[in-house]
């Protein structure tokens, strides 16, 4: 007999376990407004299950707890450093690899160390901090996705994938010259979590190497990109997540990472590149700003960590458990009739909230009234990808709309188990049945940049 269960559960045992705080709609009323209606600025103990972000916030492994024991904390040419380097190296084959406390220092280093006032950096598409450090230098963040990657409702392998012609066309129209470095995101967080295809890699490589234009990965979920690719690209069914990882990171010249993704830890990230005077130049930065080169920001501890981590998230049976647990409430919600974007990506589940709630423009923020309207009916905390995160001024003071205007569930690693997953559905059926219900939102106070954070807002 061969016994082949239809449900994959948890590759774990849990062995602690934290308590969460059940609330009623009162309190969380009073937690919100007291907020000022960013979810940013609720107090933890006031959610009950957070879906802000999967960065930061996994569950780490008896073996990275047992590494963070052996953490060594001298200053300079601690053991841990080369513990991670050696990890790092095997996975990625760059050769100076640069801790950082996290993944966008990375960026900021990187970025600070290459970009000039008016280059331009084309990516898949940019997310957040990486926009940001780009924009700080006064540089453009281009975004050149794939047509079939702004279209949420449509089913695409690989809607992560750069648009290769629109790219070519970037480099003939600004020049070489005037392009520090291209990047590719894997998976794409600011569009539904959708992975880059292997061939689109390669391709996007070769054209950079025609022109001479380095060639960065943003690699924060490599991991789950790796798994994508094993799963739905001709001819790597049969390669490991391992070795499709280090195929990927071959066609590069360098990655930024944040270890807080893929690298199933709590803080850390690095940057790893080939250039040796890149190298040294961001080296220089890194002291100046993160730490000593063997430290770059991280304890000893958590070095050990993310070395231990990087490996664990490339393990088959803990990738097929993380992306089948998305692609269950994904599945759910579509049974629903909730628009999601398709396929599930591998790390959220983000659903299109301007479909949800078309009663709502753009200028009222659709989605930041749906991740509120979320928390008030079930202290489920989400966060808006949308024209709060990526609307841009307009010189009449009017404001240009995202593209999408999505709600990121943002699953963090060996957390939740399916009766939570169970219960996040029910709250968001609830919610969608009653979206007439859900009220738009103005912003009455905003940073100049990274304005999500910290926003202030007030229903309309």
């Amino acid at each position: 007999m061969s016994f082949q269960p239809q449900t994959i559960i948890e590759p774990f045992r849990i062995k602690s376990v934290e308590p969460i705080s059940f609330t009623t709609p009162e309190q969380r009323t009073i937690a919100l407004e007291q907020a000022g209606y960013n979810l940013f600025l609720l107090k933890a103990n006031d959610v009950l299950i957070d879906l802000l972000t999967d960065s930061g916030t996994s569950a780490m492994s008896a073996a990275q707890w047992g590494g963070m024991l052996q953490g060594d904390e001298s200053y300079a040419g601690a053991r841990s450093f080369y513990k991670f380097e050696e990890s790092v190296r095997s996975i990625t084959g760059f050769k100076h690899i640069i801790p950082t406390h996290q993944g966008r220092a990375a960026e900021r280093i990187l970025f600070g160390a290459v970009c000039k006032p008016d280059d331009v950096v084309p990516n898949n598409a940019h997310f957040d901090t990486t926009r940001a450090n780009i924009e700080a230098c006064h540089a453009e963040a281009r975004d050149l996705v794939i047509a079939e990657g702004r279209q949420p409702g449509l089913y695409h392998p690989f809607k992560g994938n750069i648009d290769l012609d629109r790219l070519c066309a970037t480099i003939e129209e600004i020049g070489p010259e005037r392009i520090p470095l291209c990047m590719i995101t894997a998976t794409n967080n600011s569009g539904g979590g959708q992975p880059v295809s292997m061939a689109n890699i390669r391709a996007m490589s070769e054209i950079c190497r025609s022109y001479k234009i380095p060639f960065f990965i943003d690699a924060c979920r490599f991991a789950e990109n790796s798994w994508f690719i094993k799963q739905r690209e001709e001819g790597y069914a049969d390669k490991t997540p391992l070795e499709i990882a280090q195929e990927l990171f071959s066609y590069a010249d360098g990655c930024t990472m944040s270890a807080k993704k893929d690298g199933l830890a709590n803080i850390g990230g690095f940057l790893a590149l080939n250039d040796d005077t890149w190298a040294e130049q961001c080296r220089n930065q890194l002291i100046l700003t993160e730490g000593f080169p063997t430290y770059g920001g991280m304890a000893g501890y958590d070095l050990e960590a993310v070395a231990v981590g990087l490996h664990e998230a490339l393990q088959e049976d803990y990738l097929r458990y993380r992306v089948r647990s998305i692609e269950y409430l994904g599945e759910r919600l579509t049974e629903a009739g909730i628009p999601i974007v398709l396929p599930t990506g591998g790390h959220a589940v983000y659903i299109d909230a301007g479909a949800l709630l078309p009663h709502i423009p753009s200028s009222q923020y659709p989605a930041q009234a749906l991740c509120m309207a979320l928390y008030l009916v079930a202290g489920v905390r989400a966060v808006e990808i949308g024209s709060v995160m990526f609307g841009k001024p307009r010189a009449d003071g009017s404001e240009e709309p995202a593209a999408l205007e999505l709600v990121r569930l943002a699953f963090p690693r060996r957390v939740y188990t399916q009766s939570h997953v169970d219960y996040l559905a029910e709250a968001l059926l609830y919610v969608a049945q009653n979206a007439e219900q859900v009220q738009g939102v103005r912003i009455e106070w905003q940073a100049p940049a990274l304005r999500h954070f910290t926003a202030r807002f007030a229903f309309v």
